[in-house]
């Protein structure tokens, strides 16, 4: 019996789809949760050079939570392009804003490496600020996160 390694060819790969409820859940986690399954880390032929991960959909970004202090100190800075253009705004004024989805994909983002890979990759996530998606048809399974860790939620003892 010889053991060879599986390399996954892109037409090979098998996608599921994911629905994410982050309601509650605490960002970082989720973020490191859903960048591992876009990579298609958790699957047994994982391929690094090959986009094998799932597609996933989060629905209620907008109500994500945070630990500790972050929630009045963390800032994020912008420029506007124009001369002295550096604004900030905090977290809290980003999740409560136009786009609070951007909150999360931003988080994902910056935990999946770098390249043309990463903007492949990133093609599979689809976040929502509400509970709507127009996902229905490719049926989604829900994935508690909740449940994986007790760490995954801010717990109210």
């Amino acid at each position: 019996m010889t053991k060879t390694t599986v390399s996954l060819k892109p037409a090979e790969v098998k996608r599921d789809w994911i629905l994410i409820d982050a309601e509650g859940l605490v960002l970082g986690r989720l973020a490191s949760l859903i960048a591992a399954r876009l990579r298609g880390k958790n699957k047994p032929q994982f391929t690094p050079n090959v986009d094998c991960g799932d597609a996933i959909v989060v629905i209620n970004a907008e109500k994500v939570a945070l630990t500790g202090n972050k929630v009045g100190q963390k800032l994020f800075h912008y420029h506007t392009g124009y001369p002295g253009g550096i604004k900030e705004r905090t977290i809290t004024q980003r999740l409560q804003g136009h786009h609070p989805d951007h909150v999360v994909r931003k988080a994902v983002e910056r935990m999946i490496s770098r390249g043309p890979l990463q903007r492949q990759q990133m093609k599979n996530l689809y976040v929502y600020a509400g509970d709507k998606h127009p996902h229905e048809g490719q049926n989604p399974k829900k994935l508690d996160v909740a449940a994986l860790n007790r760490k995954n939620t801010l717990s109210k003892a």
